[in-house]
């Protein structure tokens, strides 16, 4: 059977100035009209009619239309609606819309065994609409006005409205915190436990099961007759038996799947003898009764819950099914009285606390139909704090004490100082602060806002003594096994062999947490001349080592030999040959008959002027490191130097590099220390026909210390301050390491070898000798800087022609010539001439530029004109003076 439409009708104000007289009431009105709108949308069509008779669709708007009075028509989700004074309202789109009831029931969604249930859809419903929906008292915002568009939420306008506002946040903040410390609160709101609290509609039919209006029930008969009877409970609660068997409806609606078993066989016996044992035999037809697909109910929770409202849930939900939908307790809920009445009873209560602590589900029935859950009010609260396994705010009954409290709070964490407890407690005026022993925990009665702190344990140990220095097993050990001196060196496995057992030291704190040092002769008391020395709590016994009373010795190996070390540790009995073996022996520059053993001495006279300071012993040593029978019988002390010098005849063979112009270029040995350039040419073979002596240039790596860049960079510096202001020194900067370019005559080298031009070749250097060069290259402050070719003859003038000769602002008397081996020559003055250098092949014509600005000629004659009246005026001057005298 399905049930009639039901049709509600409600009645909208038709004129903005019968009730909108403010945009502050339009406001507070808004959103309860839209609230009841996305409520009542559930259950029921809303049929507001627009003027005209038009019917709005989903998506529509219609400017300036407002529902009439007792009009009818369809409002479907995403229609929009122009209420006066605040604009276009949509109806939301996630107000889910129910479809047609069949049979009293909703549409049902299929399961996996063919069930059922509408937990998905109608559980979805309840707690989009139902169960958002804020109750008075419950602290929570409307989560309905939430989902409509912020145009719809007024914002303040003044600043109290503001300062409202703020304090609603802080008072929705507290409310939060004070929910994330209940315990259990976090079970019942967790997102990762969405999936959870669902009813099994797995499970085999349960004998207690209650049939009503919805369930459709497999009614299979089997034996001598066969019939299936299965079919869904009428929502008046009859199952009907046609197939002209006569029975009529049964009414099962209330009773359990046994009951109306026993119902229907009793029912169907009269038409089916061999359902029972009688006369005619024993019964030899058998009915069975399963549930095929489930109704759904319909629960209401209300109180201080999370999200109170009314769900719909499977008919297999239990009360706990339905707490988990509705959140649980919110902040002001009770987890220890949970209440389920039905028909106007109160059934059953529940605490949480059985389930969240134990497991245990007492009084968790099965739901039915129009059920409600109330949470009230809780009775008292305590907070726990401090080193217990759960810190968080418990819900203690009457009856329960502190004793208890640590049972909800998990016990004591393992750092927790168990002989007291602190508890913070409300009076009537102010606070107060009670010390709770142990032997109180099961007496002691807990109040309401009552604050326990477990402190910890005390950070330090009650029997601990530690031993460290020269013993096998220094550590921490127990005073209880170790009361005395010589037992605590005993458990340590006993002295080493380089324990100092005359003088020990015990470091002792006292009670006032002062600490002393107590000296003990060790060695009398293990001989049992002096008595054996009683340990305390936190005693520290340290036993000094004998080497850490001497001075570190090391032996030092330097010079000539292959690991050169000045940290050999010294060991007795050792030799100058075990020393030269630790370094890897003697190089082969090392000389062998000038090994140096230098001894520091120990008894220097202070007092005298000349006192020796140091022994020096020298030895004739063996490549193989064998030295004549005496030597080898020189033992080392400590401290000793070994020193090995380097042979006097050993040098490392050194090259020298010749390129250029030569027959076989290449490096060449250095074979004598007074090797010469002619020497390094004549090992190249001479010069080629192409070579030009007068461009050879040697290249020298010029390598210096620190020091002494240092020294020359000083230099530099004392030489510009002398001058002051009248010169300016500038220098290119010092390298340790760069190369420079040594200007030779190679012509008179060839000419007169082992002259004084032949200079001695180093190691690193390079000679280089250039091919013939035939051009002359002009710059500087010419007015065509260009690169001619050489001709024999030619002077200096006939080149700077060539380049267009000066320009205004050349310096003739400055300019030079540099050549091609480096060297570089200047022009000279010879009264009111010029005297310029030479220009050869290679060459480099260089022009300096004058910085000054030359005269014009009005300053020329503008200047003699005044040299001229100052000398008239000193002939003037004279001429008066002359005058005057006689």
């Amino acid at each position: 059977m399905q049930k009639s439409r039901i049709n509600h009708n409600f009645r909208l104000i038709s004129s903005s100035s019968t009730f909108f007289s403010s945009n502050r009431r339009l406001s507070s009105w808004l959103p309860a009209f839209l609230l009841m709108i996305g409520s009542l949308t559930v259950h029921a069509q809303i049929t507001p009619s627009l003027p005209g008779g038009v019917t709005t669709q989903p998506g529509a708007t219609q400017p300036g239309a407002v529902p009439s009075r007792g009009g009818t028509g369809t409002l479907q989700p995403g229609t929009t609606v122009n209420v006066p004074g605040r604009g276009p309202v949509t109806v939301p789109n996630n107000v889910n819309v129910p479809g047609n009831r069949t049979n009293g029931a909703l549409n049902p969604n299929s399961q996996p065994n063919g069930r059922t249930g509408q937990p998905g859809v109608n559980q979805q419903i309840g707690r989009q609409v139902n169960g958002q929906v804020s109750q008075p008292g419950n602290g929570q915002p409307n989560q309905a006005n939430e989902q409509f568009p912020d145009s719809l939420n007024p914002q303040p306008a003044t600043t109290q409205e503001a300062l409202e506002d703020g304090y609603e946040a802080a008072r929705r903040r507290e409310r939060e915190e004070t929910r994330q410390k209940l315990f259990g609160y976090s079970l019942f709101n967790d997102p990762n436990l969405a999936t959870t609290f669902q009813p099994n509609l797995n499970i085999a039919t349960p004998r207690n099961y209650v049939v009503g209006p919805g369930d459709q029930l497999n009614i299979q008969m089997y034996g001598y007759s066969e019939t299936d009877f299965s079919q869904t409970v009428s929502p008046e609660g009859n199952v009907y038996f046609g197939q002209a068997t006569g029975i009529g409806p049964v009414y099962v609606a209330g009773l359990t799947i046994e009951q109306a078993k026993a119902r229907i066989v009793g029912r169907l016996s009269k038409r089916y003898v061999g359902l029972r044992s009688s006369s005619y035999g024993p019964a030899n037809t058998f009915l069975e009764i399963t549930l095929g697909n489930i109704r759904s109910i319909r629960v209401s929770v209300l109180g201080e819950a999370v999200r109170p409202g009314t769900y719909t849930l499977s008919s297999l939900s239990t009360v706990m099914n339905a707490i988990y939908q509705a959140g649980g307790p919110n902040e002001l809920g009770s987890f220890r009285k949970v209440q389920l009445i039905r028909n106007n009873k109160a059934v059953a209560t529940l605490d949480l606390y059985d389930y969240l602590l134990t497991g245990t589900q007492r009084n968790d029935l099965p739901l039915r139909d129009n059920d409600v859950i109330r949470f009230s009010t809780f009775v008292s609260r305590v907070e726990i704090t401090g080193t217990v396994k759960r810190n968080n705010i418990f819900e203690l009954l009457p009856e329960e004490s502190l004793d208890r409290l640590l049972y909800y709070a998990g016990g004591f964490a393992a750092n927790a100082y168990k002989g007291r407890i602190k508890v913070t407690r409300l009076t009537d005026r102010e606070r107060k602060v009670i010390d709770v022993t142990a032997d109180q925990f099961a007496q002691f009665d807990m109040q309401d806002g009552d604050l326990v702190t477990v402190e910890q344990l005390l950070d330090r140990f009650e029997n601990q003594i530690t031993i460290e220095g020269a013993v096998f097993r220094p550590g921490q050990y127990s005073l209880d096994q170790n009361k005395t001196l010589k037992q605590l060196i005993q458990s340590a496995e006993g002295l080493r062999g380089d324990a100092f057992v005359g003088r020990i030291n015990i470091i002792r704190t006292r009670e006032d947490l002062a600490i002393e040092n107590i000296t003990v002769n060790l060695s009398e008391i293990l001989n049992g001349t002096q008595p054996d020395v009683p340990l305390q709590r936190e005693d520290q016994i340290i036993i000094t080592s004998k080497f850490d009373l001497a001075e570190q010795a090391n032996i030092s190996v330097q010079g000539e030999v292959n690991i050169p070390n000045e940290g050999i540790p010294y060991m007795a009995n050792m030799t100058l040959n075990d020393a030269l073996l630790r370094v890897g022996g003697l190089k082969e520059s090392a000389a062998a008959s000038q090994v140096e053993v230098v001894r520091r001495k120990k008894d220097v006279d202070p007092r005298s002027a000349s006192a020796q300071i140091a022994d020096i012993y020298r030895f004739n040593v063996n490549r193989d490191l064998s030295m004549n029978t005496d030597d080898n019988k020189f033992v080392l002390e400590p401290f000793d130097q070994i020193i090995v010098r380097r042979s006097p005849n050993y040098l490392i063979q050194t090259y020298a590099r010749i390129e250029g112009e030569v027959i076989v270029p290449g490096e060449y040995p250095i074979r004598s220390k007074d090797q010469k350039v002619s020497d390094l040419i004549g090992l190249a073979g001479g010069l080629t026909p192409q070579a030009y002596p007068a461009g050879a240039t040697l290249i020298r790596r010029i390598k210096l210390s620190a020091d002494e860049v240092a020294r020359r960079n000083q230099s530099v510096t004392d030489i510009a301050d002398a001058a002051g202001n009248k010169a300016v020194v500038e220098t290119d900067q010092l390298a340790p390491d760069q190369e420079e370019s040594i200007g030779i005559n190679l012509r008179k080298i060839l000419e007169k070898p082992g002259s004084s031009e032949d200079i001695l070749v180093q190691e690193g250097d390079l000679l280089r000798i250039p091919k013939l060069l035939e051009t002359v290259r002009v710059q500087g402050e010419v007015l065509m800087p260009t690169t001619v070719k050489f001709r024999g003859g030619q002077t200096f003038q006939d080149y700077i022609s060539q380049a267009g000769g000066f320009t205004s602002k050349s310096q003739r008397r400055k300019s030079f010539v540099v050549y091609a081996n480096g060297s570089v020559d200047r022009t000279r003055k010879f009264m009111f001439f010029n005297i310029y250098p030479r220009v050869e092949p290679g060459s480099e014509v260089i022009v300096p530029k004058q910085t000054s600005t030359p005269l014009t000629p009005q300053q020329i004659l503008s200047s003699t004109a005044g040299t001229i009246s100052s000398l008239l005026s000193v002939i003037g001057l004279v001429i008066a003076l002359s005058r005057v005298a006689n």
